[in-house]
């Protein structure tokens, strides 16, 4: 299977030595073809319109919902909400779920891994409530320190939010211990799964968590579309973060009533070209299958594990064995700052990541301002590896090291 070849800008830029899958993704051929379809053929709004165009456009959105149940392997109707991100998808949560069940005293538990995403809102929540946000920290090999956790996690914890995958060391999380401490003082989990569903298959209801975000653009689809799963007693309980349209059943001067869900929480015209595009995406992570995804993930890590640790200059940071890591490496050049390895990388072609990656309270845990991030996709090679190898024997013979 040459998936590098499912990839139209690879034909547009045959050197393209792109290791910033982490930010956002390459698009897959069908995702674009998928978006330009909806456009070319039935451009009109979903929901409202009883002519054929309109009716249409809305059936191949509200498809995408089965499609995005399946991806996850989530078991009811009414789980999938469709948001804009991610980050849209946390901030339903941490405003339509906390601002609703937190009170003076309850406990956010997050860790010291998470995207400001996954952060900030709990934060302006929290002040909101007077509830106390905690942080689990990680250990010298950037593994979560789970008996940390464990003594985090007390009767006031309401909530326990954390990433499943981190978009800066690519430290993996054993969800099932986290899920097992929330279960035990009856906490909510919710994982942020942007990186985590780009590398691994993922089932909610063996996992049992409450909710899980991702972003579309993470999974070689577009941008501006993103799903929160959530279980559907819960959504039933939460109120709508957003008011506007298509979220009500009736308005009237002195009051309204809202929609089913999971329609309440998808106020105004969505993202339905890109949320097309989103399913498609997801169809194409599921013809590829976990097996492709983990052998792939594999061979990437261990040669650029293989290649970094042969430049002395280059301080790698993080877990490095598959068992415990996927996606993502981080590092330093000794004495050079990030920003000037990811210039010199850029000017020979190759597209990394250089900064604090919206985590700068890891990046304070590590003792760093920034690092380089290097992130992989479906269609990176051994080559790029090589190519990126080189760059950084430019950096250090630029700066004499």
């Amino acid at each position: 299977m040459n998936l590098r070849a499912r990839f139209p800008i690879f034909k547009t830029h045959p050197k393209l030595v792109y290791l910033d899958s982490a930010s956002t993704s390459q698009r897959v051929d069908s995702s674009m073809k998928a978006e330009q379809d909806y456009y070319l053929n039935s451009n009109a709004n979903v929901h409202r319109g009883l002519y054929p165009m309109a009716e249409a456009a809305t059936e191949k959105y509200e498809s995408v919902r089965e499609i995005a149940r399946k991806f996850l392997h989530a078991g009811k109707d009414g789980e999938v909400v469709f948001t804009r991100g991610a980050t849209e998808s946390l901030n339903i949560v941490a405003l339509g779920w906390g601002r609703k069940f937190l009170k003076k005293g309850d406990e956010v538990l997050l860790t010291v891994l998470e995207h400001h995403s996954n952060l900030v809102p709990w934060q302006i929540v929290a002040k909101e409530k007077g509830a106390r946000v905690k942080f689990c920290p990680i250990l010298s090999t950037g593994n979560l320190d789970y008996k940390a956790l464990e003594k985090l996690v007390t009767k006031k914890t309401k909530i326990i939010s954390v990433t499943g995958l981190s978009n800066t060391l690519g430290t993996l999380i054993d969800l099932p211990v986290v899920v097992r401490l929330a279960r035990k003082v009856g906490a909510k989990i919710c994982v942020d799964a942007a990186q985590l569903v780009a590398h691994m298959s993922v089932d909610v209801q063996k996992l049992d968590v409450d909710f899980l975000a991702f972003s579309g653009h993470k999974i070689y689809g577009p941008t501006g579309a993103g799903v929160l799963y959530a279980k559907r007693e819960i959504l039933e309980t939460m109120d709508p973060w957003l008011g506007g349209g298509d979220m009500i059943r009736e308005v009237s001067e002195e009051f309204s009533t809202w929609n089913d869900i999971p329609w309440k929480f998808e106020a105004g015209t969505p993202s339905v070209a890109q949320v097309i595009g989103m399913g498609a995406a997801m169809e194409f992570m599921m013809e590829v299958g976990k097996n492709t995804l983990m052998k792939h993930d594999r061979e990437m890590q261990e040669y650029t594990f293989k290649k970094l640790n042969e430049l002395s200059f280059v301080e790698v940071y993080g877990p490095k064995g598959f068992d415990q890591h996927r996606g993502s490496i981080s590092f330093n050049v000794k004495g050079v700052h990030p920003h000037d390895v990811a210039a010199i990388l850029g000017d020979q072609g190759v597209c990394v990541r250089a900064g604090h990656h919206c985590t700068m309270p890891l990046m304070k845990a590590l003792c760093q301002v920034s690092t380089v991030r290097v992130s992989f996709g479906l269609y990176n090679t051994a080559k790029d590896v090589e190519a990126l190898s080189k760059g950084l024997k430019k950096v250090a013979k630029i700066f004499e090291l």
